[in-house]
């Protein structure tokens, strides 16, 4: 009975021991954010010092230390939208490398779209115009082609004719 009882315990131990360290380590390793984590974040900001260049690419001290801010706020627990937040909170809208769908931002989004389906409601336009006015053109010029070939021979007859007396007379 002894004999059970220990090994009991042994197995009892050791489940404890496992499931001590599983947690443990699986803490130590996603406490830091990698730098993955802060360029996804990054690339999502522009720099606030070079004008059209993203965080993530700019080498400048004022990106390192937006990067730095960026890593501590990830290791915090923040997300991605509060940490622009916070950013945007700062410095402005200008930051963000995508223009929040607000006021009088919706322009950037809108306004490409309606020259797109202007230019092709356009271009749809010329091409109908185009079609209809060829066939036109076309059985006006086949029209005179005709007409021409009609009147062809009764004016080389007649030229050959005169050719024939002018020769006869001369």
């Amino acid at each position: 009975m002894i004999n059970y009882t220990k090994r009991y315990l042994l197995l009892l131990t050791s489940i404890l021991i496992l499931a001590a360290l599983i947690p443990g380590s699986a803490m130590a390793q996603g406490s830091y954010p990698t730098d993955d984590d802060v360029n996804a974040v990054a690339k999502q900001l522009y720099c606030p010092v070079c004008e059209n260049i993203p965080l993530d690419a700019c080498g400048t001290t004022a990106c390192e230390q937006w990067r730095g801010i960026i890593r501590d706020r990830l290791s915090e627990g923040w997300t991605e939208d509060q940490i622009k937040t916070y950013f945007v909170d700062q410095y402005g809208d200008r930051v963000l490398a995508e223009p929040p769908r607000s006021g009088f931002n919706w322009l950037v989004y809108i306004v490409p779209l309606l020259i797109f389906v202007g230019g092709f409601v356009l271009l749809i336009g010329a091409f109908q115009r185009w079609r209809k006015a060829e066939p036109e053109v076309s059985s006006r010029k086949n029209a005179k082609q005709a007409a021409k070939l009609k009147k062809a021979p009764d004016e080389y007859i007649s030229r050959v004719e005169e050719e024939l007396n002018k020769r006869s007379k001369g």
